[in-house]
């Protein structure tokens, strides 16, 4: 009997969720592993945190693996100790908003149960992947692992630190990656704070902070000065925008389009909310049904505006930053840094507001909340330079990830695909548009599950072409 060997590098949410619909759908036969170096799976960026200020961001009945029942996780959580544990969970409206930890122990007792229970043989390497060449993965152990088929599921690299941060390197009040654990720790209760970066890592921040009793000033600045909007609480309403009417492909057009539904909805009395779910929804269709220079434009112009308002915050993290604003303790700039100097053990920032006012502000601690460098993704660890330098892989013309096909299979730098090495999750969003939240993230993965196993034997033992690494 032949059998199949899948490698899954990565074991975040994407990578895990992969694993899982391989295990459910499988067969005898098939292998996959998934090379994770943390010690439980589904504990990336998004849901490794072990801060309780940190919820997921959307109810808990809307988070679950594609295919599961509808609000799967919502109804495994209210009946476990969590539930009673944590009595902020439970907001006005009767939804549940977790700490996200709860949420990625969740996902990895899907995958043990898996590897309780189906056929495929599956397993967590606790290693680091290196390198692939020939069809082999090697480990920063020293394992190798024969594959027929790889699949990048690395998705957030560290924040870059912006250039203007640059002379602090080394002084005590920078925290250039606040992901990091205990990054916060060194903050005082009384610091000055300065959080560069106004999106969902500030809210984390500043629930963080809130959670520590830190008591100082916090000044919040990103160029637009837009804070990430509140989730929709306790609606069971829908709109659905009507696709099959003639729509400019363009991202003037679909701004324009937004904007009228937004006005229609409200004449309903349905709030903004729903529009924007609804294109989320239809985002990939309405993302490459754009000519590139239109994303481009997208990306340089409306992304911070569809980012503040797809991806909303919990209430109870809104809740916060709207309490610490009315108090006066967190003000928000609409500005952007021009210089940073160490004084000692504090840092004078000078900051330009909009009318090319500047603002000096003299701070204890600068937070760089600017989020991943995706553009940096391909230089971010061992196998993916050597992958690049491989000329296996290449970024994206969007710089938003890994370039691939419509099948997410990678393209080389001769513009050849390779059949063996997939990408999963939002390091694919260069092609696919709207593949960040969760759900999309899920349905993705399932995605790429059903191809690789509709892979015949026949077809994993002839090798790509076009591929560089076999």
């Amino acid at each position: 009997m032949s059998r199949q060997q899948i490698v899954i590098i990565g074991g975040g949410f994407t990578g895990t969720a992969l694993a899982i619909h391989l295990a459910r759908a499988g067969q005898t036969g098939l292998q996959v592993t998934v090379i994770e170096p943390r010690a439980q799976l589904a504990q990336g960026v998004a849901y490794g945190t072990t801060d309780p200020a940190h919820r997921i961001n959307v109810p808990a009945a809307k988070m679950q693996l594609a295919g599961d029942e509808e609000g799967a996780f919502d109804r495994d959580y209210r009946a476990s100790p969590h539930f009673g544990d944590d009595p902020e969970a439970l907001w006005r409206d009767g939804h549940v908003y977790p700490q996200r930890g709860v949420f990625a122990r969740w996902v990895n007792a899907q995958f043990v149960h898996c590897q309780q229970r189906s056929p495929v043989k599956l397993r967590h390497l606790c290693d680091s992947a290196v390198a692939f060449k020939n069809g082999v993965v090697s480990t920063a152990s020293g394992q190798q692992i024969y594959a027929d088929q790889v699949v990048l599921a690395i998705s957030h690299p560290p924040p870059d630190l912006p250039a203007p941060l640059r002379p602090l390197q080394g002084h005590p009040g920078l925290i250039a990656n606040p992901w990091q654990r205990d990054a916060l720790a060194q903050v005082a209760p009384d610091d000055r704070v300065a959080i560069m970066g106004s999106g969902l890592t500030m809210s984390d921040v500043v629930a963080s902070l809130h959670r520590q009793k830190h008591r100082g000033k916090m000044t919040v600045f990103s160029r637009r000065g837009q804070l990430p909007r509140a989730n929709l609480g306790g609606s069971k309403e829908t709109y659905a925008l009507d696709y099959s009417e003639p729509q400019p492909a363009t991202a003037r057009g679909w701004l324009h389009r937004v904007r009228q539904e937004v006005k229609q909805a409200a004449a309903l009395d349905l709030p903004w909310q729903l529009v924007l779910d609804d294109v989320r929804r239809n985002g990939q269709r309405i993302w490459q049904s754009l000519p590139r220079h239109e994303q481009q434009r997208f990306l340089r112009h409306l992304r911070p505006w569809w980012d503040v308002h797809r991806y909303r915050i919990a209430p109870q993290v809104s809740r916060v930053i709207t309490q610490l604003q009315a108090s006066g303790q967190l003000s928000l700039r609409a500005a952007h840094l021009i210089a940073a100097e160490p004084m000692g053990n504090a840092i004078r920032l000078t900051l330009r507001l909009r009318g090319a006012h500047q603002e000096i502000r003299v701070v204890d601690s600068v937070i760089t909340c600017t989020g991943p460098a995706h553009n940096a993704l391909l230089k971010s660890n061992a196998l993916l330079r050597q992958l690049h330098a491989d000329g296996v892989i290449q970024p994206d013309p969007l710089a938003l990830g890994i370039y691939v096909n419509a099948l997410s299979q990678t393209v080389n730098a001769r513009g050849e695909v390779n059949a063996h090495l997939y990408v999963a999750g939002p390091a694919a969003r260069g092609h696919f548009g709207e593949l960040m939240g969760l759900p999309q993230v899920a349905e993705h993965a399932e995605s790429i599950a059903r191809q690789l196993l509709s892979a015949t034997p026949a077809s994993l033992r002839e090798r790509c072409p076009g591929s560089l690494t076999h």
